[in-house]
This record gives C-alpha cells, structure tokens and sequence, in this order.
C-alpha cells in the first residue's frame, strides 16, 4: 500500500512540476515550463505571440548560437521556422531540442505536425507513440497531435497542419 501511495504522490508531482508543463505563456509547448534568462529568449517569445516568426527565429538563433543545450530555444526556434511556412528546416532543429531532450513533449508534437505538413504520415504516427508513452495521463501534446494525426488520416492526407497561425 505504501508503495502505491508513493507511485501516486510522485506522479502527482510530476504533473505539478515536471517535464510535461506547457509555457504558462502559450505556445509552443516547453520541456520545463520555465523561460530562459536570455533578453532574446524573452523578446523571441514576444515575436511568437505577436505571430512575427521571422524576428522570433532570429531571436531564437541568437540564444542557441550562446547555449547550444537550451531545447526550449531550439523548439521555440523550430517553431518559429515551420510557422514561418518551412516545415522541412523545421525538422532537423526539432531533432536537435529532442538529441538534448528525447523526453521534450512540446517538440514530439511539433515535429510530428512538421512530419503531417510535409506528407509523411508514418513520422508523425512514431511520435505520436512516443508521447503516448510520455504522458502519464493524456497530456495536450499527446490530444494535439492525435486529433492532427486523425484529421490527416480522415481526409485522406489533404488537412495538414497550417504553417502560419497564431500561438
């Protein structure tokens, strides 16, 4: 019985405090719910909100090129790139925030929708497990990308996910 109530209270903390946490700003989604110090990372995150995805990935840039282990910026950068209407470079930079953070939600969904925009159905399925596995209960990367993925597969391939759109 103590084991399970330990089980219990961890995964309560994880769902409190852990890796799963979306920004408490919006869009996209972050590995640890918390911003960078870096003035760039702050205006970069601005540049999303406001839908302006050219500055934000100079922003972005910008923070990676000075810490190059930030899978945050990474994901904001990728982000940023596929929202910009370039999905295929989104790619790599989202393979990029997942070699520092293979556990990082925001980018298993993103990469996902950047594999369903460039018609490669397969892709988007491999993450869609893996968030299935990382959420303990359904998480909003895992319900995001799902409906993206059924949305995609219902109609035959033709609904993809948009490239611009607001966070």
């Amino acid at each position: 019985m103590r084991r399970v109530v330990a089980i219990l209270g961890l995964a309560i903390i994880g769902l409190i405090g852990g890796s799963g946490a979306a920004f408490a700003d919006g869009n996209p989604k972050g590995s640890n719910g918390g911003p960078s110090a870096d003035p760039n990372y702050t205006e970069g995150v601005k540049a999303v909100k406001r839908a302006d995805y050219p500055a934000a990935t100079r922003l972005f840039e910008q923070v990676v090129a000075k810490d190059g282990q930030n899978a945050d910026a990474y994901n904001w950068l990728a982000y940023s790139i596929r929202k910009s209407g370039d999905p295929a470079r989104a790619i790599p930079i989202y393979q990029k925030a997942l070699g520092i953070d293979p556990k990082h939600p925001g980018a298993h969904e993103y990469i996902g929708e950047a594999y369903l925009m460039l018609g490669d159905l397969p892709k988007a399925k491999e993450h869609l497990a893996v968030l299935d596995k990382l959420c303990f209960m359904p998480c909003e990367e895992y319900t995001d990308l799902k409906k993206a993925v059924q949305a995609y597969e219902s109609s035959g391939g033709k609904v993809k996910p948009t490239s611009k759109a607001s966070p």
